[in-house]
C-alpha cells in the first residue's frame, strides 16, 4: 500500500507543485506526432469512413439489402 501512494505521489507531482498543473492526455488525437504520421483515433476513422461516398457503411447496407430480397 506505500509502494503505491508513493507511486501516485511521484506522479502527480507536477500537478500539485505547479499552479494549473494538468496530467497530458493521452488520446491519439492529442498527439502531435501521431497527426504528423496521419494516424487518427479509430472514432474519427469510423466517422471519416462512412460519411465518405462509398464508403464500407454504404457497401455494407447495399449487402444487406440485396440478401433480403433473394
Amino acid at each position: 500500500m506505500l509502494i503505491i501512494a508513493i507511486a501516485m505521489a511521484l506522479l502527480a507531482v507536477k500537478v500539485i507543485l505547479k499552479k494549473g498543473g494538468t496530467f497530458a492526455s493521452m488520446h491519439i488525437h492529442d498527439s502531435k506526432a501521431m497527426k504528423e504520421r496521419g494516424i487518427h483515433c479509430v472514432i474519427d476513422q469510423d466517422r471519416e469512413a462512412r460519411q465518405r461516398k462509398g464508403g464500407v457503411a454504404e457497401r455494407v447496407e447495399r449487402n444487406d439489402s440485396a440478401t433480403k430480397k433473394e
